[in-house]
């Protein structure tokens, strides 16, 4: 199985350049942008399997975002990083049809399991279209 393409979406600069690190270390094609508009124009020039996104950032937040997002690619798969205790964005988001959510701070192991699980989703999804 190949390893999924990953948008990576964060405002926060070095946690997303960090996080991209380890990922790609570990064999994932990762391509960050550090805001909402960047990633929605992105989607327009890349296919991506998952996107993991952050919530709260300044300008386009995450709610935002990931409704053009599914606007645009409506099979993405989308994994929400959500932090400060906002437990409701993430349920917000999963309603908007992202996969999953997880808070931060996270750990990159559970981030991974669950970009895995959405990928596997994806595969399956896009054998039926």
């Amino acid at each position: 199985m190949k390893k999924p393409r990953i948008l990576l979406v964060d405002d926060e600069m070095a946690f997303a350049d960090n996080l991209m690190k380890i990922l790609s270390k570990r064999g994932y094609d990762v391509i960050v942008v550090y805001n909402g508009a960047d990633a929605v124009s992105m989607i327009g020039e890349k296919e991506f399997d998952v996107i993991i996104l952050d919530m709260k950032m300044p300008g386009m937040n995450g709610i935002a975002t990931l409704k053009e997002i599914k606007k645009k690619t409506p099979f993405v798969e989308v994994v929400i990083l959500t932090g400060h205790g906002s437990v409701e964005s993430g349920i917000e988001g999963m309603q908007l049809g992202a996969f999953d959510f997880l808070m931060k701070p996270v750990k990159v192991d559970d981030l991974q399991e669950k970009v895995s699980e959405a990928y596997r989703r994806k595969l399956v999804q896009g054998k039926r279209g």
